[in-house]
Order: C-alpha cells, then structure tokens, then sequence
C-alpha cells in the first residue's frame, strides 16, 4: 500500500495516520465543512471536503469517500471507528471497487453486527452465554414464558442495537408488557429494526473485553483483556488493561473464548469480543465489535504492540509477526475518555469555544486527540476531544499519574469530563478494583463533584498563601 485515506475525523483519524506515516504510507483525510480547519486535515498529506457538517452528508456518505479514494488512487481505506466503521454495505463497497477495506470482511461485520446472528453463530463453539432465548420476538407472551424460565430480573434488548439504545431492565412480571414495548420502539427508531430479545440480567456485572487480531493464513491471537465498568449511559468513559480482578487462568479463559468467537465468524483484522462477568467471576459472550474500539491504547501499552500497524499489515496479507507466547503484559495502563460534556448536568454536550486547550506531557502520559486550542466543538459529532492515557509499572502508578495528569490538562470555554476522571480514580471503590458497572449509578452525583471541586479550590489557595508569606520573607532580607 502506498497510499490510505481515513474515512473518519478526530483524534482517531490523526491516531491512525501517525502508524500510517510511520509506516512510509500516504495519508488522505476527508473532512466536512465544520472540520476545514481540524487537526486531521492538517495532519494529512491530502485533505479532501466531502460535504456539509451534518454527518449524514459526509462522514457517513460511503459512495463519496469511495469516489474520492478512486480519484487519488487511493489503495486501502482505514475507517476508524463509529460512522462507517460497521457498516457492511459499505466495506463490501469498498472491496467491490477494487479498494483494499482495512478490516475484517463484510460477511463478518453483518453477523457480528445482530447480537442474535452472533450468538447462533458462537453457539457450537461452547462460549458461555447469559440464560435466555436466542430468537427475535415482539410477543409479549413469548416473553412472560421466557422470563417466568430464567427469572427476573430480565434485560430487553435490542438485537441490531449499541450504546444502551433499545434496552431495559424488567425486575417483575407486572412491568414486562411496557418494558416490551419502550424497547421494541426504541429499537426502531434508533436502528430501523424492532427485534429485541430476551435474557437473565447479570446484576453486580463487570465488562470486560478482549482484542484480538486475525490475518489470512488462520492466524488468530488475543491481546489480553480490558476493563471497561465504568459507563454513563451504557457508554463506557474510564477504561484499563489489565483488569484488576482477572486471574491469570480466567484471563487464559476468556483469550482463548474470544479467539473462538473471532473463528466462528473467519475474522480478519482487529476486533474486540465483550464479555460480561457476574460476582462469582462466570463470565458470558456479549457481543463482537467489528473494528479497531476507542480504548485500543491501553492494550498497546501493556503489550507494546501498535494494533493500526497490525491492522494494516494483515490487510496487506501478511501473516501476524508473533505467536500468542510472545505476548506478555508488562505494566498497567488507564483512559480517560475527555469529552466536552457537563459531569454536572447529566453529561449533557457542552457546546462553545476551546478558549484555553493545552494537554499534559511527560513520561508515561500519552494524548491522542483530536482539537487545538480556539477551536469550536462541533454540535454535529460525539463530543469527544481526546483520551486521556497513562501508564505505570503498577495499577497504583498508573492511576497516580493520571490524577496528576488531569490536573496538568488544562480547558477553558467548555465543560468536560476531566473532573469525573478526578473523581473516578481518586474513589476508593475504583483503587480497590471492587467495581462493577453500576459505579456512576452506586457512587457519583454532581454534589460529589462540587465538593471536590471547593476541596481542590481550598488546598490551592492555602498553597498560594503560603508561598506569597514565603516570598515575603525572601523579599525583606536585608541586602549586603
């Protein structure tokens, strides 16, 4: 490949092009009007303008990139994550134009893509599965026979769904009828198909994933797990590699489960099989994301392995450069998703000017992002403007460094999530490893916040008092 165009925008276009441009290849950014004057269009060797700000009419606009990437000769196309990233129709487009798709193949993305076609495809492979019926269904009956059979409480779910869309919680028998209902038309609206499904809700669960990376010649390897309970909305926001109460047979376990799940499907490329883990440490096959995920870092530093250079060599067709005993977990990593949302009101989007905008550097802090300082937030995409890494030789370091780290991060003209960082890792609950994904719900308010907040404000103005007394003393010396 001598030339890959980047169908994304943010701090995970410009992620993907510094592998790209460390590898010798060409970048081509593609952008919408909002994004003229972002960092990956500026990053890139070649930028082109693909419409107007609303994504629907440019990121999303997969025959446009693909006439784009044509028109500059482009040979591999890198999708990033979210947009186009699982869209089946759109990679099988892109293999169709003769163009290399930097991901697994579009069979697999549409199996994958359906939680009940994943789960009816994982099925001979003996992975463990939460109780409940593997079927689409809208009859409520159906679904008091099912529930009366595993026991509440129970998770509706939508079968095309993500990001806690077309999902509920059912604790009786009394609430399941309307809970069918508000999921079944959640679904459709969200997803334009109103299959749900049925299964036994895990209470006190853990989310732990898996990466794993396949190439053509039947290699398939995992690179350990991450931990990602601590979610706002069902959207993950803090993450870690490794996770802090797997032992290493369970992490054996799981690798070699999601190895499985990666061959059920003849996947190639990156992808991220996710597991929910009850209190007793049994853990069940969530689902398969098809494509490189946002807390990629993580994994990259505990393994020291860069898995968009991966990516782009299997998609070359080269086999895999190690063996599953050559990958070791050295160290311990954390992410911070930094998001311009108010951790005050809900984590709604925080709108406005990046005034001030600098990020911390230093050994063991690694930024990728997406903004620079005068910038506007687009109201048209996720709101996020970095990840926030660190890395330790301990989970204790890791987590220091980040606290030090957030503090380094400096943001004005908008609200972000860098406090809720402060106090996820500062909270005895998360140091512990004693967690689950009910953190935010168990543990945080916007009260909890303000108080740490008036805390810190407290501590730095006795700390600047002090030193002014000390200058004072410095200053009356008397002179030779």
């Amino acid at each position: 490949m001598k030339k890959i165009l980047i169908a994304n925008r943010g701090e995970i276009a410009v992620r993907v092009m510094k592998t790209v441009k460390k590898m010798g290849i060409d970048t081509v950014a593609v952008f919408s009007e909002a994004d003229r004057n972002a960092p990956h269009v500026q990053f890139a060797d070649e930028a082109v303008c693909i419409g107007e700000a609303p994504s629907n009419k440019s990121y999303l606009r997969g025959d446009k990139i693909i006439e784009v990437a044509k028109k500059l000769n482009v040979d591999g196309i890198h999708p990033g994550y979210g947009f186009l990233s699982e869209n089946a129709d759109f990679a099988e487009a892109v293999e169709k134009s003769g163009i290399t798709f930097i991901g697994p193949k579009s069979k697999a993305i549409r199996i994958m893509g359906s939680k009940l076609a994943a789960k009816e495809t994982v099925k001979a492979y003996d992975i463990p599965m939460v109780p409940g019926i593997d079927e689409a269904i809208t009859d409520v009956a159906k679904a008091h026979e099912i529930a009366n059979e595993v026991g509440y409480p129970v998770l509706i779910k939508a079968s095309a769904g993500g990001g806690g869309k077309g999902m509920r919680i059912v604790e009786n028998k009394e609430d399941l009828e309307s809970g069918m209902k508000r999921a079944i038309s959640e679904a459709t609206s969200a997803f334009g198909d109103g299959s749900v499904f049925v299964e036994k809700y895990v209470k006190s669960p853990r989310h732990i994933e898996v990466q794993v990376m396949a190439d053509t010649h039947g290699n398939v390897l995992h690179f350990f797990e991450r931990e990602c309970s601590v979610q706002r909305r069902h959207q993950k926001v803090v993450e870690e590699a490794p996770s802090a109460i797997l032992t290493p047979e369970l992490r054996e376990k799981m690798g070699v489960a999601a190895c499985k799940v990666a061959k059920s499907c003849d996947y190639i490329g990156a992808g991220t099989v996710e597991f929910l883990m009850d209190a007793d440490h049994n853990f069940y096959f969530l689902e398969m994301n098809t494509r490189l995920q946002v807390e990629h870092p993580v994994t990259e530093l505990i393994t020291g392995v860069d898995l968009v250079e991966l990516q782009i060599k299997v998609a070359r067709g080269e086999a895999l450069p190690m063996k599953q005993e050559d990958l070791t977990i050295n160290g311990h990593a954390v992410e911070l998703r930094v998001y311009a949302e108010d951790p005050l009101n809900d984590f709604l989007p925080s709108v406005g000017n990046l005034e001030t905008y600098q990020w911390p550097v230093g050994d063991g802090i690694r930024v990728d992002n997406g903004f620079k300082e005068g910038m506007d937030i687009p109201i048209y995409y996720d709101p996020m403007l970095s990840k926030l890494i660190t890395y330790g030789k301990t989970r204790e370091e890791a987590i220091e460094l980040m606290l030090d780290a957030i503090q380094e991060y400096k943001v004005k003209g908008v609200q972000t999530t860098l406090p809720f960082g402060t106090f996820v890792f500062a909270h005895e609950a998360f140091r512990s490893g004693n967690f689950d994904t009910h953190f935010v719900k168990n543990y945080y308010s916007p009260e909890k916040i303000k108080e740490q907040t008036a805390k810190e404000a407290e501590i730095a103005a006795m700390i600047a008092l002090h030193q002014f007394l000390e200058d004072k003393k410095i200053t009356r010396l008397p002179s030779n």
